[in-house]
């Protein structure tokens, strides 16, 4: 009996999906190890011939995009499933650093120039949208607390935490530091700079 047809296009829906996902996996993968990857490359490492990967996006710019949005909607995921309220302000940053870097660690991708080159520069804001939003959340608290340091604005803070994190992304990419020694750089600084007193086990 034939396969009815609300079925067999149910089916390339799905098929379609899942090709498109690996697509975007081994653009992630594999430009997370060589940033001058070609289409052909990702091609395959997703299985797939270069034909497929124009059918889902019709250019590298499209593609390097969707990337983006791909991973800052993971990031938004990761950073909005921290529990930041409960632990005190300088636990709960912590927290926040080491789930940050983890990120960066899973995907090496965001450490490459392609990436902030990828999205338009009046995108850059809506771009660190999901680390900011919380962050902010959670320094305003400190700041309220007494824990972060009243000399400094929440902008500045902010700010310099962002960029710490690409420093300490630089330094990766370069080949001077490990992500791991890197890392705990980052975390550390930050918090030297934000807390108005060292943390404890307490927070």
């Amino acid at each position: 009996m034939a396969e009815p047809v609300a079925q067999r296009s149910r089916k390339r829906r799905l098929d379609a999906e899942r090709s498109r996902g690996a697509v975007l996996d081994a653009a992630i993968t594999v430009l997370g190890r060589q940033t001058d990857a070609s289409i052909e490359d990702i091609a395959a490492a997703a299985g797939v011939v270069r034909q497929t990967v124009y059918a889902h996006f019709p250019s590298r710019t499209a593609l390097l995009a969707a990337v983006v949005d791909h991973l800052t909607a993971e990031t938004a995921s990761v950073l909005g499933a921290l529990d930041l309220t409960t632990p005190p302000p300088g636990e709960a940053l912590r927290r926040w650093l080491e789930a940050s870097w983890a990120i960066v660690k899973r995907y090496p991708v965001l450490l490459s120039p392609i990436i902030a080159d990828a999205a338009p520069p009046a995108d850059k804001h809506d771009l660190h949208q999901p680390v900011t939003t919380r962050l902010s959340e959670l320094v305003r608290r400190g700041r309220q607390a007494g824990v972060f340091e009243a000399r400094y604005s929440e902008d500045w803070m902010i700010s310099a935490t962002i960029a710490l994190g690409h420093a300490a992304g630089r330094q990766v990419t370069a080949g001077r530091m490990g992500p791991d020694e890197a890392g705990a750089a980052y975390r550390d600084s930050v918090l030297r700079l934000v807390l108005s007193q060292p943390l404890t086990k307490e927070g």
